[in-house]
């Protein structure tokens, strides 16, 4: 029987890690991530996140949603455009882009994400 997961009942156990050590630019950006849900086929994800100041190469495989829930986000593309994500704020990293992100003050966020099939 398939039924609505809510995040405040969850039950998921937080994992706790930080960036490869040669992505990593700035800081000691430690992260904690809940997955409260996972699809069968792996491939869609949903949760809360959380990461302490620090900066960071990103290469996303996943088209991901984010709702900062806490703090500041400064996330620079390839070309060096920077935006700048307070609580409150809303976006998406689409499959494909690379990338820094730089925790400004400590964040937290509500993700969903959707692994992007390899090309044949």
């Amino acid at each position: 029987m398939k039924t609505v997961i809510a995040f405040a009942n969850s039950t998921a156990a937080p994992s706790t890690y930080r960036p490869a050590p040669e992505r990593i630019l700035a800081g000691d950006p430690v992260q904690t991530a809940t997955l409260h849900f996972t699809s069968a086929d792996g491939r869609f994800s949903a949760g809360t996140w959380a990461a302490e100041r620090g900066t960071w190469r990103v290469v996303f495989t996943e088209s991901e949603f984010c709702h900062l829930l806490e703090g500041v986000i400064v996330v620079t593309d390839e070309a060096g455009t920077r935006t700048t994500f307070r609580a409150g704020d809303a976006f998406v990293s689409p499959a494909g882009f690379t990338g820094t992100w730089e925790i400004v003050e400590p964040a937290r966020k509500l993700f969903a994400f959707y692994e992007v099939p390899a090309d044949p």
